[in-house]
C-alpha cells in the first residue's frame, strides 16, 4: 500500500469534513472520537459530495437525501442509500495525515 499526503492534522476541525483528491479520487477526510477516517467523498446514492454533510456518531450524513454512512467501513444505516462506499486506510505521521487509495492485489 501506497501513503500520500492528504491534509495537515492541525486543518482538520473536529466532526467537520474537509474534502481533498487523491490520485484523482475524491475523499472526505473527518476528524471525529479521537481518530481521522478518509471515506470516498461521493454519496452511492445520488452523485454528490458526502463532504458537505454532517459528522455524528462517527457517520456522515448526505445533505442531499440524508443517507448516513459509518466511517469505519462505508456501510449506509439507513435509506434511500443501499450500497457502501469505499474507505481508506489512515495513517498519522506529525502533523500529516497520510491516505492510502491504491487497493493490494
Amino acid at each position: 500500500m501506497s501513503y500520500v499526503r492528504a491534509a495537515a492534522l492541525s486543518e482538520l476541525e473536529e466532526d467537520t469534513p474537509k474534502r481533498v483528491e487523491i490520485d484523482g479520487t475524491p475523499v472526505s477526510l473527518v476528524r471525529t472520537e479521537g481518530e481521522v477516517f478518509a471515506i470516498n467523498d461521493i454519496c452511492s446514492h445520488a452523485n454528490v459530495s458526502l463532504s458537505e454533510g454532517e459528522v455524528e456518531d462517527c457517520s456522515i450524513e448526505c445533505w442531499l437525501h440524508g443517507s448516513s454512512f459509518d466511517l469505519r467501513t462505508g456501510k449506509p444505516s439507513g435509506l434511500p442509500a443501499t450500497r457502501p462506499v469505499p474507505v481508506y486506510p489512515v495513517k498519522i505521521e506529525g502533523d500529516d495525515v497520510l491516505v492510502s487509495v491504491t487497493q493490494e492485489s
